[in-house]
């Protein structure tokens, strides 16, 4: 969701060479900038576009160091005001120094004693072992989990093994954040075969976020040992369609991992057996979706799936039923002013990019 008033930005001071300077001069310096008003034009914008997408649940992993407090809260508000559940977290990291650091711990303990959420941290290579330490305490003491980034991209797991002697997985093993049946790792794109087998042992689920992969050029996600069960599908913030997701994700990994049709949309629906076995609100059966699809071709119980990957889209989303409140009906947001939401978020993003400039 930070990422929301990106789109068309000031090019980068520099250009990036690889991943990290890609976090570096883009990302990081973009969530540096980010006040309160900000982030809420970027969670409102977020929230209707999820909700015109036909999608009525999301994680968030939030990041704005030098706009900490309230910035959950402010995000959590701006859903519940369009009428999508969520799931936040607040991404710790020692990249930004011991205030900012202690401010996003202090943000996340606030917001998990009302709110179900989970414990954010960014990825290991920006995270000391006493924040991993910390972040661990949060997730028990709160009964929640950890949402972290783990290797996506090399640079991960060569600062780790330089700093730490060991692997990612090893690590986020050893400190315990495996153990949570809350946890989420995102990508999980460069692991060798050891982490592989601790993550078949774990309870931990695996998001991955193809475009933004392919976007990065980072490399691909392969199960190869990770048990489907626990693998689930996520945008990254790429965009708020995942139906496009599932798309991407199947054209993509049907070469790379022989994935066939079925098991790709078992990876998008599976985000939904998350949230039932670990009792999070928000996400049942009065949560619905319907289509105005009119096929050239017959649909039928026996090819929809076909019909799902290769014809349908969300601009076929009519209307959209989230936690029993309907909030999109044919094609228009009922919960708030669409042209109201732009505005805010575009005056918004010419404030952003004049800081990034």
């Amino acid at each position: 969701m930070y990422s929301a008033l990106a789109r068309g930005m000031p090019a980068p001071k520099s250009i990036p060479t690889d991943f990290y300077e890609i976090l570096k001069y883009i990302w990081w310096n973009l969530d540096k900038n980010l006040d309160l008003e900000m982030i809420r034009a970027s969670a409102l914008a977020t929230a209707m576009d999820c909700a015109k997408n036909g999608v009525t649940f999301v994680f968030d992993h939030h990041a704005s160091p030098f706009a900490v407090k309230g910035s959950l809260e402010t995000i959590g508000k701006a859903f519940d005001e369009i009428g999508v559940g969520h799931l936040l977290c607040y991404e710790l990291s020692d990249r930004d120094g011991e205030e900012s650091k202690n401010n996003g711990l202090d943000e996340t303990e606030n917001y998990l004693q009302n709110i179900q959420g989970l414990v954010g941290l960014h990825a290991s290579f920006t995270v000391s072992n006493e924040l991993l330490i910390a972040a661990a305490d949060l997730a028990t003491k709160y009964d929640s989990g950890i949402h972290i980034h783990v290797a996506e991209d090399p640079v991960d797991q060569d600062y780790c093994f330089r700093e730490h002697g060991t692997r990612v997985i090893d690590r986020l093993n050893n400190y315990g954040v495996l153990d949570y049946e809350k946890t989420i790792l995102a990508h999980c794109i460069h692991l060798d075969k050891n982490e592989r087998s601790i993550l078949e042992n774990s309870k931990a689920w695996i998001a991955v976020n193809t475009e933004s992969n392919l976007n990065n050029q980072v490399g691909l996600f392969t199960a190869n040992g990770i048990p489907e069960v626990r693998i689930m599908l996520g945008t990254d913030g790429m965009h708020s369609d995942m139906i496009r997701s599932a798309q991407w994700h199947f054209f993509t990994h049907k070469k790379h991992e022989q994935l066939t049709i079925p098991q790709a949309y078992q990876r998008l629906r599976r985000v939904h057996y998350y949230l039932a076995a670990n009792k999070f609100s928000g996400d049942g059966d009065n949560n619905l979706v319907i289509f105005n699809y009119d096929s050239p071709t017959p649909v039928t119980p026996e090819n929809w799936l076909g019909h799902f990957f290769y014809g349908l889209n969300s601009s076929h989303v009519h209307s959209v039923i989230s936690n029993g409140r309907l909030i999109v009906e044919n094609r228009k947001l009922l919960t708030a002013d669409e042209n109201e939401i732009l505005q805010f978020s575009k005056e918004q993003a010419r404030c952003l990019w004049r800081k990034l400039k």
